[in-house]
């Protein structure tokens, strides 16, 4: 009957029709961004140091390895300039750029996660939507020479190095009480696809969150409060302990400061460069605490900060948990 129905109706009549029974979804508008309250984003701002720009006077022991059999005394001018006696003591130095970063509180949302088995599985993820962006705070050496006796020194100076890119490494150390002992466990992020569309639909509806891949990819040209060139992110995590009740969050990637130490027994002839090196990277440490059991878990239960104690005996024990003399919500280390 419905076939019938439609023999003789005027073609313009028909597409008319269509349009208005089209089940196509028109193209999304442009929503504004949701304004946050004061004190929900918490900004941690970069430390930058001009120690960080030089490792001065070191030794390069790889080519004092290689070189070995050129020690020798010059007849005409001083030992110090030979080659052998300059990669005894030498400063290396470098730029060294910065990220501010930013955060929201940690929080919890079930989510249905794919599985090998090609089931779904309803799953507790821990997440934390977070903004970094580059203000600008680049240091790097600058040289200074003495023009009455031609000595060369090195200070430092900002600069606004653009763009910079953000690669972000997140780990997650919890502290778990097993027998009488806490035990620290180690979780890396993991990108959850089936989480990314709710926790913005959630929490920032209208703007895209990168993860920890993907937003290496974006640019952070030089910007100011007022002029906000930023890019948000949210990092995932998933099958934590729920008898956690202790933790931190190590985010790296925010600058490219860095130690090195040597192995004990020192680079070998033919080693190629670099070789037993261990580095240290500068890296933000932000503390929580969560305060209930393992059977009911709730977003509401994780606090930012160090849990304080009236019990000085107690209060030096948590602290000791995290390594720490003294309470402090975040703090800059080399891990």
């Amino acid at each position: 009957m419905n076939r019938v129905w439609w023999i003789g109706v005027p073609t313009s009549f028909l597409l008319l029709a269509a349009c208005l029974v089209s089940t196509k979804p028109a193209a999304a508008q442009p929503t504004a961004r949701r304004v946050l309250a004061p004190g929900v984003l918490t900004v941690i701002p970069p430390v930058p140091a001009e120690k960080e720009t030089m490792h001065s006077p070191v030794p390069l022991k790889e080519v004092l390895a290689e070189l070995d059999d050129l020690d020798w005394t010059p007849h005409l001018y001083p030992k110090s300039e030979t080659l052998i006696e300059k990669a005894k003591a030498i400063g290396l130095r470098r730029e060294i750029w910065n990220i501010e970063f930013a955060f929201k509180p940690l929080r919890r949302i079930q989510v249905d996660v794919p599985q090998p088995t090609g089931k779904m599985q309803r799953k507790n993820i821990y997440y934390m939507v977070y903004r970094v962006r580059n203000a600008g705070n680049t240091i790097r050496p600058v040289e200074i020479k003495d023009d009455t006796f031609g000595h060369v020194t090195y200070g430092s100076e900002r600069a606004a190095k653009q763009p910079l890119h953000f690669n972000a490494h997140f780990v997650l150390a919890g502290r778990v009480l097993v027998d009488g002992k806490y035990v620290v466990k180690e979780y890396l992020d993991r990108v959850i696809p089936a989480a990314r569309r709710p926790i913005e639909q959630r929490e920032t509806p209208g703007l895209t969150l990168f993860n920890s891949v993907n937003i290496g990819k974006e640019d952070l040209p030089v910007g100011d409060e007022t002029n906000s060139k930023s890019v948000w992110g949210v990092v995932t995590w998933e099958d934590l302990d729920p008898r956690i009740d202790f933790f931190s969050i190590y985010v790296q990637g925010l600058t490219n400061a860095y130690l090195y130490q040597d192995p004990a027994s020192g680079p070998q002839k033919g080693d190629v460069p670099g070789k037993g090196k261990r580095y240290a990277h500068k890296t933000l440490q932000l503390n929580f605490h969560r305060s209930g059991d393992a059977l009911h878990e709730h977003e509401d239960e994780m606090r930012f900060g160090i849990r304080l104690d009236g019990d000085p005996g107690e209060q030096a024990r948590i602290l000791a948990l995290y390594g720490l003399k003294e309470p402090l919500d975040s703090l800059w280390l080399y891990r």
